[in-house]
């Protein structure tokens, strides 16, 4: 449940917190209205064009037939969208709006943005709208399953933000600016394409693993055998493949899958099982399925952020020699199957993109492609960590070392234990009772509001905004990196904090963060000994043994002061805090933090 407290004065000066949930209907002022998209409209060479962002958004409204929202195009000067109507999908409902005639609280986001019915709630960033279209869509019309589709297995498709997955980060930040960037300095392209580009070529080479995918992989070497038995001796077949090129192995079935999933063709059933020689084939020596779209098999949402960005490249390597697009043979098939996908062409001619198929290239470099160095995500490889690192022993070692060098969990006191908001005079939907859990995790729900929102009341001033992050600058149960995004930017913006860490084991090194991250612990632990105590921080359910907990919450207390000392670096009084009782949550702690102008208040 996010809550959003605002500090107001009554006529007695006296402070007082209103504390209210910006999505319901009782905080409205003024009559509900559609959910409105904010999308940039830039100008080159003195003319209007769309960035590939707003692009892509309106490509995605086009093939869900979202008609949901009400679209903004963000002008500046006084100039108007019309020389850009044949980019525009003609369903849309489409108005134009200047720079400085924004809503507040959209012109402090970054484009595109979408603004909720209450204009009170907004949501930036390419991934996080589209993901927010594609929900309106399946609930405006619950029949689109190929809408649903793409978020992909579990839901997940582009769901992990650019700051902790490389592929997010890829597909939303990489391609995109690096087309605009060549779109606006067509440099020779024959002789360097760009590293995400070829990153991209790269991944769709690479084979395919999906959920059960062993039955397909087993009906594929099923068919690759029934198909050299109809090959005659000396055939195709029999051939090897030549000398530094890869085999070509048959992506057939892998793309009657994929479109049988969206209703395209059937994929015959298969009415016997298969014969017992493939039955015995371990799983290990089955073939592996080859990229039909750019996450594996099937058409998801990064497809969709991708065509638009890919279209207009390589609509601008035609004029290059063609030893530009013989280095994308991967990329060119993935280009061409896209446009099989029921609704993609319909979509593409709304927005005056003009497919076409693209041969691919007959003669291709030698394989694999001498690219100039490894692919962007390698690339980064030595900054992040996406699989944990197999871990040895406990955390007491690690503890002890700690210990040595005189660092030791520090909780501070609770300042006002027994605060309590007045749960019977607040609006029902507040209340965590309202929701669909058990009576027991709706007092333990309102136990962590109490303590979270007692911090901001001690902490807020008269004129302060309060910020709610994360749903829990607030937030409450900041998932893994979440936390140190929020801290970051309170930091920047010299503002106080309260802040409730979770999921301690997701916590690992990333772009903007690494860890330790105090001076101290970094001159004691390396990275691998500081993920054993998160790891072991996440050891506090009550289901364990006390002892076990007990060793859970000191980890969760050393990790914390760890964040707690990289803040006072730059100035800040932090103290971590247990919320009182400690039985309301198994992650009880608080980061209470003071900038440099509140120290002593």
């Amino acid at each position: 449940m996010a809550l959003l407290a605002v500090e107001k004065t009554n006529s007695d000066n006296k402070k007082y917190l209103n504390i209210f949930l910006p999505f319901t209907a009782f905080t409205m002022t003024h009559a509900e209205q559609p959910p409105c998209l904010y999308l940039e409209v830039c100008s080159q060479n003195e003319q209007l064009r769309l960035p590939l962002h707003s692009s892509i958004v309106l490509f995605l409204l086009s093939y869900c037939d979202c008609e949901s929202f009400r679209v903004f195009l963000v002008l500046s000067d006084g100039s108007s969208s019309e020389p850009l109507k044949s980019q525009l999908p003609a369903s849309a409902s489409l108005s134009d709006v200047q720079v400085d005639e924004l809503p507040k609280l959209v012109s402090s986001c970054r484009l595109p943005a979408a603004l909720d019915e209450s204009a009170q709630i907004c949501r930036a960033g390419l991934a996080v709208v589209l993901r927010h279209i594609i929900d309106k869509s399946i609930e405006a019309d619950p029949s689109r399953k190929d809408v649903a589709a793409l978020l992909g297995f579990k839901k997940t498709c582009l769901k992990a933000c650019a700051e902790v997955s490389k592929w997010t980060r890829l597909c939303e930040i990489g391609i995109p600016s690096a087309v605009e960037e060549h779109l606006h300095n067509p440099a020779d392209v024959g002789k360097q394409l760009p590293l995400p580009v070829l990153t991209l070529e790269s991944r769709l080479a690479e084979p395919v693993k999906v959920h059960n995918d062993d039955k397909i992989r087993r009906q594929k070497l099923q068919e690759q055998k029934r198909r050299e038995k109809l090959e005659p001796v000396g055939g195709q077949a029999n051939k090897e493949p030549s000398p530094g090129r890869p085999p070509q192995v048959s992506d057939e079935l892998e793309l009657r899958a994929a479109l049988a999933k969206l209703s395209v063709v059937s994929v015959p059933a298969v009415t016997t099982r298969e014969n017992s020689e493939i039955r015995k084939v371990k799983t290990s020596e089955l073939p592996p399925l080859e990229h039909v779209f750019a996450e594996g098999l099937y058409f998801t949402l990064t497809d969709v952020v991708l065509l638009p960005c890919i279209h207009q490249y390589l609509c601008s390597l035609q004029a290059s020699p063609p030893s530009a697009l013989q280095q994308l043979p991967n990329l060119l098939r993935w280009y061409n199957r896209v446009q099989e996908v029921p609704g993609v062409m319909r979509a593409a001619k709304d927005c005056g993109l003009h497919l076409s198929t693209l041969q691919v290239a007959t003669t291709c470099p030698p394989w694999p492609s001498a690219h100039p160095s490894a692919t962007l995500l390698e690339e980064e490889g030595s900054q992040e960590t996406t699989t944990p690192l197999p871990f040895v022993g406990g955390p007491r070692p690690t503890m002890t070392k700690l210990k040595e060098n005189g660092i030791e969990a520090i909780f501070a006191s609770h300042p006002c234990p027994s605060w309590n908001l007045p749960w019977d005079s607040l609006p029902s939907p507040i209340n965590p009772t309202e929701g669909k859990m058990s009576n027991i995790r709706a007092i333990r729900k309102m136990q962590q509001l109490n303590n979270l929102i007692a911090m901001v009341t001690d902490l807020a001033r008269p004129g302060d905004t309060i910020v709610d992050f994360c749903s829990g600058t607030v937030a409450l149960h900041a998932c893994g990196i979440a936390t140190d995004m929020v801290l970051e930017h309170c930091i920047q913006a010299e503002s106080a904090f309260v802040i409730s860490p979770c999921c301690y084991g997701f916590i690992q090194n990333a772009v903007k963060f690494t860890f330790p991250k105090s001076e101290q612990f970094r001159k004691t632990l390396t990275y691998k000994e500081h993920m054993i105590l998160c790891r072991f921080a996440d050891q506090t359910a009550v289901q364990l043994p006390p002892e076990r907990r007990l060793i859970g919450k000191q980890c969760m207390g050393l990790v914390d002061l760890d964040r707690s000392w990289a803040a006072e670096a730059s100035g800040y009084s932090v103290q971590v805090i247990t919320m009182e009782p400690e039985s309301c949550s198994p992650k009880n702690n608080m980061l209470v933090g003071r900038p440099p102008q509140r120290k002593g208040c």
